[in-house]
């Protein structure tokens, strides 16, 4: 039986997050590794950092302090830092 995760008749490489082989699959260099997608989604499933207060994938810029991420400054005051600012008003 076909590998379903295929498409038919193409030269693409398999996605290390959902197995798909894709011909438009894409390759990320991080830290000295190289990771194969076929996605954004599975790119950032796979390599963005997680908010330690909500849980959600940092895409954009987040927040960090001492190798913790947030994804805004309401998550990182949940967790008692408080000097990060979503938006500063003139």
């Amino acid at each position: 039986m076909a590998d379903m995760r295929t498409t038919k008749g193409n030269n693409g490489r398999r996605c290390e997050v959902c197995g798909n082989v894709y011909d438009k699959s894409f390759e990320i260099r991080m830290q000295g590794e190289t990771h194969i997608f076929d996605s954004f989604e599975c790119a950032i499933h796979a390599l963005a950092p997680t908010c330690s207060h909500c849980g959600c994938r940092v895409i954009g810029h987040g927040m960090e302090t001492e190798g913790v991420f947030y994804c805004c400054a309401h998550c990182a005051e949940q967790h008692g830092i408080h000097e990060f600012e979503d938006r500063v008003e003139p």
